[in-house]
């Protein structure tokens, strides 16, 4: 078991990709579907951040193995037990994510990958943390984000991300809608390497507004930055009522979907894909890939946690970094 990756892999374009993947909330899931990463070759080097201690005695006791993993050891701040969180090391999960996304500014990692932390322990030990997304905007200066989950088909983008329902409307206005839209059809565009995007975009009310007789947001706000868009060139579909927008029919052909706000779009992408699905935080000037499952604190040391979302996300992140490169 190794402590460092090559610095080198990451910048020689015929040697496979270093991913940084973070190991997560301690207490919950993250360390052991990390663990089961070693399951499979991959065409990458990949680097599990985490506390090697925590790794090998979580392998040890679900009988996984950590031999061969290549480990970036970073300590606890406090013990950890399977299950029980403890806001004492919610500065040791922020620095998983702080020297990841330092290694991949610096060319060391050519992306990472996370696994789940909880929101609620890190808010508990004093820090403002709203979310993955948010975090890596604040910390590389990127003045917008879009946060888009993937999977089933399915690439449902958002143009709110956590917010409560009531603060919703008044955060979709025409200047950052269509930042958002911008933002994710050029990522289509390089990360994915979709020339035209086709991009389903949803309405904020019951059937979209119904003609301004349920709300007036997409007369006032989103059918004029698609107009403007589509003046440019994009192919733009909407608005459109959330309710038919996901259904089979309308989906066929599209490339992605922008959903208003969060579980507009979330639980259709869940309801989906809820095990294989993943995030990609598109505008970032690094490449972020995710699960899209939390830190499902009652599953943790059991062995019973798929990592099917992590492989997935994995994938994605080696997929994009290729891309790149060529």
């Amino acid at each position: 078991m190794s402590n460092t990756a090559p610095k080198s892999a990451s910048t020689d374009s015929s040697a496979p990709p270093v991913i940084a993947v973070t190991s997560g909330e301690p207490a919950g899931i993250g360390p052991e579907i990390c663990l089961r990463l070693a399951k499979r070759t991959w065409p990458a080097h990949l680097v599990i951040l985490g506390d090697r201690d925590l790794l090998e005695q979580r392998a040890h006791a679900l009988g996984l193995d950590a031999d061969s993993l290549d480990i970036r050891h970073i300590p606890l701040a406090v013990p950890c037990t399977s299950g029980r969180l403890d806001p004492g090391n919610a500065h040791y999960v922020l620095r998983l994510l702080d020297i990841a996304l330092a290694s991949c500014r610096s060319g060391e990692y050519a992306a990472m990958v996370t696994a789940p932390v909880h929101k609620g322990v890190i808010n508990d030990a004093g820090i403002a943390f709203s979310g993955h997304t948010e975090y890596l905007a604040q910390h590389t200066a990127t003045p917008r984000v879009v946060m888009m989950l993937a999977g089933a088909g399915l690439r449902v983008a958002l143009a709110t991300t956590h917010l409560a329902l009531k603060d919703v409307p008044a955060a979709i206005t025409r200047s950052d809608l269509e930042t958002t839209l911008r933002i994710l059809h050029a990522d289509l565009q390089t990360k994915f390497g979709i020339a035209r995007p086709r991009i389903l975009v949803a309405g904020l009310n019951p059937h979209a507004g119904e003609g301004g007789h349920m709300g007036r947001e997409e007369i006032e706000v989103i059918s004029p930055v698609l107009d403007k868009l589509r003046g440019e060139g994009m192919n733009l579909i909407g608005p459109l009522p959330a309710d038919t927008l996901f259904t089979r029919n309308v989906l066929a052909g599209s490339d992605a979907q922008l959903a208003m706000y969060h579980d507009q779009g979330l639980a259709v992408l869940k309801y989906a894909a809820f095990d294989e699905g993943i995030n990609v935080t598109l505008g970032l000037p690094i490449i972020r890939t995710s699960v899209d499952h939390g830190t499902a604190l009652d599953l943790a040391g059991t062995g019973k946690a798929s990592p099917a979302s992590l492989f997935a996300a994995v994938d994605a992140a080696m997929d994009i970094a290729s891309r790149r490169n060529k």
